[in-house]
């Protein structure tokens, strides 16, 4: 992904004021629940959908929401397609570089390995991971591991079910239901890796007074008890807490 971004990052200066719109557009990608995803009615769902609402509401704005893929979501952003993405993305130093990030809205969170082979070596497994995403990037560095990228979260657990990868690496919080509904065909191997800086809101970098709006908002669902109140519903009672 860190290609795809700086060849778009001067498009920033281009990009429309968020705050001088009636409506604050949101993308997420609709595809990585429990923190979003599509529902029966083809609404946005899930974690991010709610905290989403709830920001909005806190900072005074009409939002609306909007799907975009994964791979494209930072340059589509920056190009001005929408407004802010809030799509379960870790803060990294990369990305900073690219866009604007609010403080964290779940803290720092696991990732985990999961397979269908019990006796699976991780040091020469074939891995699937995500592309453009902090668990591909970790595969990528290490030494005897094949990394295997696809564009979606749900791609990559049928990959490995389907025997093109041995494993699959991603937020422990999203394979959590994956191994908990495989009747014990998958399980986790190896130990969690810690990854990233939490997830966080990540807005055009010439967009500061609508980024300082979430922000603002984001501490006081921390301030107030409401986001580990979301994070234990949504995510589950043992997901890190602020």
């Amino acid at each position: 992904m860190k290609t795809i971004l700086f060849g778009t990052a001067a498009l920033a200066m281009t990009a429309s004021m968020a705050l001088a719109q009636d409506v604050v557009r949101l993308g997420t990608e609709g595809g990585y629940p429990p923190y979003n995803y599509i529902d029966d009615s083809g609404e946005v769902a899930g974690f991010e959908r709610v905290l989403g609402d709830e920001l909005c509401k806190r900072a005074e704005l009409t939002c609306e929401w909007v799907t975009n893929e994964w791979d494209s979501i930072i340059p589509n952003l920056v190009s001005g397609n929408y407004d802010a993405i809030i799509a379960g993305m870790s803060i990294t130093p990369e990305r900073e570089e690219v866009v604007a990030f609010t403080q964290n809205y779940t803290p720092p969170s696991p990732s985990a390995f999961a397979s269908m082979m019990d006796d699976v070596d991780l040091d020469s497994a074939v891995i699937a991971a995500q592309t453009g995403t902090i668990q591909a990037a970790h595969v990528a560095t290490m030494e005897g591991a094949t990394l295997v990228e696809y564009p979606t979260p749900d791609e990559t657990v049928a990959a490995m079910r389907a025997g093109e990868a041995d494993v699959v690496l991603s937020d422990k919080d999203y394979l959590i239901p994956v191994v908990e509904e495989s009747g014990g065909e998958v399980s986790f191997v190896g130990d969690d890796v810690p990854l990233g800086g939490g997830i966080g809101m990540a807005f055009r970098q010439s967009d500061p007074e609508l980024r300082d709006k979430f922000d603002a908002a984001v501490q006081s669902m921390k301030d107030d008890g409401t986001l580990n109140e979301m994070i234990v519903e949504y995510l589950g009672a043992d997901s890190p807490k602020f």
